[in-house]
């Protein structure tokens, strides 16, 4: 199972303001460090804030670039790791250990949820497509 524990954006991290106290990067990359260590971790990093970035909109058969910075700040996304693990409770456990994203004196939130994995979905089709098994190399 896998499962993405995502950093909420704060006004800070929009703002594009790195930690000031080493204690933060430290404890996130000791805690990746452990999930390293427990053949867990898949992949981690952070986002730059969101006026480096675009969307796209699609309405009307349409495709729209919205360029970023984007106002709702609760609604972005400043960082994430992705692991796999056995079960959700051990994924809870993981997520619980995640240190605070922005120190421990300051507000911030996480999210984690669980992806899609290719046996949640019917036999065939376009999953047949994209999901082959790997051939043998010679």
């Amino acid at each position: 199972m896998r499962f993405m524990i995502i950093v909420k954006a704060t006004a800070v991290s929009e703002a594009g303001v790195m930690p000031d106290d080493d204690s933060v990067m430290n404890a996130m990359e000791t805690y990746h460090e452990e999930l390293a260590k427990a053949g867990v971790l898949l992949d981690a990093n952070g986002l730059r804030p969101t006026s480096k970035g675009w969307r796209i909109s699609y309405a009307g058969g349409r495709r729209t670039v919205i360029d970023g910075p984007f106002a709702e700040t609760k609604e972005l996304i400043a960082g994430y790791t992705l692991i796999q693990v056995r079960s959700r409770e051990e994924a809870v456990e993981w997520a619980r250990r995640f240190p605070a994203p922005f120190g421990e004196n300051t507000d911030g939130e996480i999210e984690v949820r669980e992806l899609y994995e290719p046996e949640d979905f019917e036999p065939g089709g376009v999953l047949a497509r994209t999901h082959k098994p790997q051939a043998a190399s010679q």
